[in-house]
């Protein structure tokens, strides 16, 4: 049975959770404290050198790590993941903006207010946030005007990889009212017969 190291209000982890689900594998949840220094530990940094989460161990002893990697492991050959090269690459393309365009902005403005309860040497920091991640709100709301899904009519990793933290995105002070294309395309994520809230 696969074992995921992670923390349930992590973005990053839902990620791999929400996946799991939706494909029905079972796996076996490993609860780590960030804030704890969990990651920082020996045993965990032989499990990702990094020091982050999630971290996905399979059946061998193998572990994998970062989100976005374990979600193409985990859809490969699934519905989740298309084949055709051009589609595929557009899953790409949403997972790398993921990662450069929206986490840095949305996730750490989250982290900023949700984690660290809005420490006074980070205000500046969480303003700047806003600007990136409403931006990148904005680039996602012209996607989903045009299609129901990130790529095309096909619920996809991209989505997954997105939906983890826009859900959440008000955790981070962000207002999502501005964009009804996104708010649309989350109820219709959630809809999914083998959905899985966050905290579920």
């Amino acid at each position: 049975m696969y074992k995921v190291y992670g923390d349930y209000k992590s973005g990053n982890c839902y990620k791999v959770k929400l996946m799991l689900s939706l494909l029905g594998i079972p796996y076996q949840w490993i609860d780590v404290d960030i804030l704890n220094g969990d990651t920082q530990t020996a045993e965990f940094l032989a499990k990702n050198p990094n020091g982050k989460i999630p971290v996905l161990e399979l059946e061998d002893g193998t572990c994998l790590w970062e989100s976005n990697a374990i979600l193409n492991f985990l859809a490969d050959g699934s519905e989740f993941l298309p084949s055709e090269p051009r589609l595929r690459t557009q899953v790409l393309q949403w997972q790398f903006f993921e990662q450069y365009s929206h986490e840095p902005y949305i996730a750490v403005a989250r982290f900023i207010q949700f984690y660290l309860n809005m420490p006074e040497d980070r205000l500046e920091e969480y303003k700047t946030t806003h600007k990136g991640g409403y931006k990148a709100l904005k680039v996602m709301e012209r996607q989903l005007q045009a299609t129901p899904y990130l790529v095309g009519e096909q619920y996809s990793i991209a989505d997954i990889a997105l939906y983890a933290y826009t859900h959440v995105a008000h955790e981070g002070g962000f207002d999502l009212a501005p964009y009804p294309a996104v708010q649309a395309w989350l109820k219709r994520v959630a809809s999914h017969p083998k959905h899985v809230a966050m905290l579920d």
